[in-house]
C-alpha cells in the first residue's frame, strides 16, 4: 500500500490542531480511558483503519487493557469479558460507525442511555465520530500503521 498523502497534518495545520484540541478534552471527558480504547478500537474495526488500529491497540495496552479483551472485542457480543457499560457503549459505537445503515436504532440508545448519564451520553457520542473522522482520513490518504506493540502489563 502506497500512502496517498504524507503531509496532510501539516497541510490542514489548523484544522489539525483542533482535532488535537478535541482529543486532549477527550481525556479529560468523564469517560473512562479504558472504554474509550475499546470504542476506538472497534470503529477502527468496522472502518478497516490499520492505522488507528495500532495506534490504539498500543495505547490500550499501556495503559493496561489486556490481549485478550483486544483480540476478543470484535466478538464482543461473544464474550463475557465486557461489562454492560462497555457493552452498550460497543454498541452505540457500532450503530453511530455503520449510521447509514442502522440509523441509530431505538434499541440501541435505550441500551446506552441505561448505562450513561446525559453528559457521558454527549462526550461518548462525540467521540465515536471523532474516530469515525480520523478513521476517514487515514484510510483516504493510506497511512502507514506502525510496526511496534508493547507487551501487556
Amino acid at each position: 500500500m502506497t500512502p496517498r498523502m504524507t503531509d496532510h497534518f501539516k497541510r490542514a495545520a489548523p484544522g489539525y490542531k483542533a482535532l488535537l484540541g478535541f482529543e486532549m478534552a477527550l481525556k479529560e471527558s468523564p469517560l473512562e480511558h479504558t472504554l474509550l480504547h475499546l470504542i476506538k478500537l472497534r470503529a477502527s474495526q468496522i472502518n478497516g483503519c490499520a492505522f488507528c488500529l495500532q495506534m490504539h491497540a498500543a495505547e490500550a495496552l499501556k495503559d493496561g487493557e489486556t490481549q485478550l479483551r483486544l483480540h476478543l472485542l470484535a466478538g464482543w457480543r461473544d464474550s463475557t469479558l465486557y461489562s454492560a457499560r462497555e457493552q452498550a457503549a460497543l454498541g452505540w459505537t457500532e450503530a453511530l460507525t455503520l449510521v447509514a445503515q442502522t440509523h441509530a436504532p431505538e434499541a440501541d440508545w435505550q441500551a446506552v442511555s441505561a448505562e450513561f448519564n446525559a453528559d457521558e451520553l454527549a462526550w461518548l457520542s462525540y467521540a465515536i465520530g471523532m474516530i469515525n473522522l480520523w478513521n476517514r482520513v487515514q484510510v483516504g490518504f493510506r497511512a502507514p500503521h506502525g510496526m511496534d506493540m508493547p507487551k501487556e502489563r
